[in-house]
């Protein structure tokens, strides 16, 4: 009974909960304000003012390819502090008034460093736990990314309306450099080089897919994602949905009520992941995410636009820690990182992309239908999480835990 209770609330588990939790705030901070600072500061188009949002996505992209091939040798602590280190510093850059290019890229060397940043904080995570309370772990952990993803909009959209962008910039800056101190306190497991298997040791060619991509993971990190087309429509486009349908008092709670769907679900759902299995709370939450999406695209009034904020939080915000646990579940625990770098890539793909894609077909079809089609599509997406992973769940694991 003892065995089945292994502490999971560490010091090093809050502190690098805490530490991503920063990570991922100042992430989606500045994902909903920096549209309207190029546009002030640079009188940016509006594709100008887009393009300067979305190629911090490509740059976390390719931090997160790059971390997960090379954490296995430097080591997750090392990677992090670099990563947070960098993630201080290139948030100075957007004090430097030199043209849009330069915004251009600062964007994108911020968005490398929080990828790099990011996956090293979850690979650390993963190491840390153990591993009878791994998808309850790894459901508590993946919290403070979705409480991120929540809180980041809300503040983002507030600060903008309150303050300067100046004085936005020196907030995550200071949020930033108490992360990185925080990374100095925290004790992450030894090089996982050496619980490599011999044929892992053996010297690899110049250039392969596995080296950056954990081929285990890939058939989750489909379902990731076309999941979050949904909630990049959200992240997006609620603000403009919300002022057709005159509900905008009511959307600038629409992230805490959903914040507060994800505390109070996240308490249960990880228990029923380890004890249950993944479909236990896969299916319902599909469902959920998909009755959220169509009664968002029929809703009309403040009260509806809340209950529906708590049914996609339930829904979408367990989707999220489910499907980065099934990652490092199906994975070798050598390969951990690259596992956590695969879920964030098709994560970050869905989010950063997604709403471009249904940028050009918001126009044609509306709001309304928009959110009703990306209901039919989690549906789909069901269908395809029972196909790849759902109906051989048990299989999958436990070749995982054989190798």
């Amino acid at each position: 009974m003892s065995h089945s209770r292994e502490k999971l609330w560490t010091k090093d588990f809050i502190f690098v909960s805490l530490m991503n939790f920063i990570v991922i705030l100042i992430f989606y901070l500045l994902m909903v304000s920096i549209a309207a600072f190029a546009t002030k500061e640079y009188d940016a188009s509006t594709s100008q003012a887009g393009l300067a949002t979305g190629i911090y996505i490509v740059g976390t992209l390719i931090g997160r390819l790059l971390t997960g091939r090379v954490i296995n040798k430097i080591g997750s602590k090392k990677i992090a502090i670099f990563g947070l280190f960098l993630f201080a510093i290139t948030m100075s850059f957007y004090f430097i008034h030199a043209g849009i290019s330069m915004l251009f890229f600062s964007r994108l060397i911020n968005g490398f460093a929080a990828g790099v940043a990011s996956t090293a904080t979850s690979t650390i995570i993963a190491q840390i736990i153990p591993n009878t309370r791994k998808s309850e772990g790894i459901g508590y952990f993946s919290m403070s990314t979705t409480l991120g993803t929540a809180i980041g909009p809300f503040l983002g959209l507030n600060l903008i309306k309150w303050t300067s962008f100046n004085n936005i910039f020196i907030f995550c800056i200071a949020l930033a450099v108490f992360a990185l101190l925080i990374g100095f306190t925290i004790h992450a497991p030894k090089n996982t080089l050496q619980t490599m298997s011999k044929k892992e040791k053996q010297p690899k060619v110049r250039f392969s897919f596995k080296q950056y991509i954990e081929p285990n993971a890939l058939p989750i990190a489909l379902v990731t994602l076309l999941m979050s087309f949904g909630y990049a429509a959200i992240l997006s486009f609620i603000s403009f949905f919300a002022e057709e349908r005159q509900l905008v008092t009511a959307a600038s709670f629409f992230f805490l009520a959903y914040a507060i769907a994800i505390l109070v679900t996240r308490v249960f759902s990880g228990r029923i992941m380890d004890t249950k299995g993944s479909n236990a709370v896969m299916v319902p939450c599909f469902l959920l995410f998909a009755i959220g999406l169509a009664t968002l695209s029929f809703t009309y009034s403040g009260f509806l636009l809340i209950v529906v904020a708590v049914i996609i939080g339930a829904g979408y915000g367990n989707l999220q820690s489910g499907a980065q646990a099934i990652a490092i579940k199906v994975t070798p625990s050598a390969r951990a990182g690259l596992a956590t770098s695969t879920y964030f890539i098709a994560l970050d793909a869905g989010l950063g992309f997604g709403p471009y894609l249904l940028g050009y077909l918001e126009p044609i079809i509306g709001f309304g239908q928009m959110y009703f089609y990306l209901a039919i599509l989690m549906i789909v997406t069901l269908f395809v999480y029972m196909l790849v992973h759902g109906r051989k769940e048990a299989h999958l694991i436990e070749r995982a835990n054989a190798s």
